[in-house]
């Protein structure tokens, strides 16, 4: 047998199996009594009700394992006993704090099972199991439920002058039989009985018979059911002015007299009644009237605390909608105003590039000249060139640093822009949303407009 245990009594249980194992192991081996494969046991709806199971010969079952299922439930099990315990792991719902075992009868062998206020739902095959030695026991349940017939007179029969008698009873379980008695309590000839089984699973049988007038006009209906030994019975008594009288001519009439006075007393009834029909029609059209009015004002109230909810709605949307526009107009300046930076940064980098070119190509015929110059030449004149060459170096010095820096900004402006873009960008996705969703508002107070107008036309 599986059993889902939790992590918290995962030890203990396993103390509990090994102990049971070990008993079971050192015990004899154990046989359920042997009994006729069709046994059954009957129970009424309501009532508590033993499925027995004994072990033969009369064993300690204490420290087994029993479990009381149903196979065609899931989960199957019914109770589980556990070393003389109840285990309810798995346990079916349906047979929660229903199902129970005799703990004081186990060490006799008795490994009944008690069940509490049995349904219709418990009618089935019980397995009594005991999984080491694998050996099982079957016990059909029938829940039966019954109730009181009710016969009811369902006409007259001219042709042989008796009276018809309907007999109808419901929730019946298993399905029952009826039965027609005489006053001698002789079965009546009647004609094949209907049976219907609900949804619920419960049988509702009728049946008619025709009762000729005799000297005692007392008829019985019975509905029984043998599996589970119950029988309800009604009785009627038919009375001599319910059967049709012979005919001639006093008797025709009387009847033709009798039935100018029902035709007549029925042409009153229709007028009456139709005359109530008319006015119960006309409060029903009133009524309607004035609930549908009540229902129009009340929906002409609510569109037009929705209208005001969306024009509210589309005021806020509008109002950010301008605040976008606002921004992506002051990012779209920024941007040029970026642009035109770098232009200027750019041109100034490239003048910068030209002089360091030319004090470069200064500086180069400067050493060219001072290294052409013979030992004897005017140290003045060195000196001097020495001079020009120390300040276009400075010159070139500062020219690359400053050139460093332009192409520092530069790079920065291109950042400033790129992100200027993205949020744009972003800015006027935000805008479309907000545009689309204004458009969706205006199509919801177009529809609303509608509805109102509408709803006076219906007045």
């Amino acid at each position: 047998m599986a059993h889902k245990r939790g992590m918290s009594s995962v030890n203990l249980l396993s103390n509990i199996a090994v102990s049971g194992f070990l008993l079971l192991m050192s015990a004899c081996k154990v046989q359920l009594q042997q009994m006729d494969s069709s046994w059954s046991v009957t129970a009424m709806v309501g009532e508590d009700v033993v499925l027995p199971c004994l072990l033969e010969p009369p064993k300690d079952a204490s420290q087994m394992t029993v479990e009381w299922g149903r196979l065609d439930l899931e989960p199957r099990f019914v109770f589980v006993s556990l070393d003389g315990q109840a285990y309810p792991a798995d346990q079916n719902e349906a047979y929660k704090g229903r199902s129970s075992m005799f703990p004081d009868k186990l060490k006799n062998g008795d490994i009944s099972l008690k069940l509490s206020d049995v349904r219709h739902s418990d009618n089935g095959r019980f397995r009594c199991y005991i999984p080491n030695e694998e050996k099982e026991y079957f016990v059909d349940l029938v829940v039966g439920s019954v109730s009181s017939p009710d016969i009811s007179i369902a006409g007259l029969d001219l042709s042989n002058s008796g009276v018809m008698l309907d007999c109808s009873s419901a929730g019946w379980y298993p399905e029952p039989d009826v039965f027609w008695l005489d006053g001698e309590g002789n079965i009546m000839s009647a004609g094949p009985a209907e049976k219907v089984r609900g949804p619920d699973g419960l049988y509702r049988v009728s049946s008619r018979v025709t009762v000729e007038k005799r000297h005692n006009n007392n008829v019985t209906c019975r509905v029984q059911q043998k599996d589970i030994n119950q029988t309800r019975e009604t009785h009627i008594h038919v009375q001599d002015g319910s059967f049709v009288p012979p005919s001639d001519c006093s008797v025709s009439i009387s009847f033709s007299v009798i039935l100018g006075l029902t035709l007549l007393l029925g042409a009153a009834t229709f007028i009456w009644l139709r005359r109530q029909t008319k006015i119960s029609i006309k409060k029903l059209k009133d009524k309607v009237n004035e609930e549908q009015q009540q229902l129009m004002a009340e929906e002409k109230q609510n569109l037009t605390q929705k209208k005001s909810k969306l024009e509210e709605e589309l005021k806020n949307r509008n109002e950010d909608q301008r605040s976008i526009d606002q921004q992506i107009e002051a990012f779209m300046t920024m941007s040029e105003e970026l642009e035109e930076q770098r232009k200027q940064l750019t041109g100034q980098r490239e003048e910068a590039e030209k002089i360091i070119e030319v004090n470069e190509r200064k500086l180069k015929a400067v050493d060219d000249e001072v290294g052409n110059q013979v030992r004897n030449t005017v140290e003045k004149k060195a000196q001097g060139y020495l001079k020009l060459k120390e300040l276009i170096t400075e010159s070139n010095d500062r020219l690359y640093k400053m050139k460093a820096a332009h192409q520092h900004v530069e790079l920065m402006t291109e950042k400033l822009m790129g992100r200027t873009c993205e949020e744009v960008d972003k800015l006027k996705k935000r805008k479309q949303e907000i545009e689309n969703h204004l458009e969706e508002k205006q199509k919801q107070l177009k529809k609303i407009d509608t509805d109102v107008i509408s709803l006076l036309r219906k007045k």
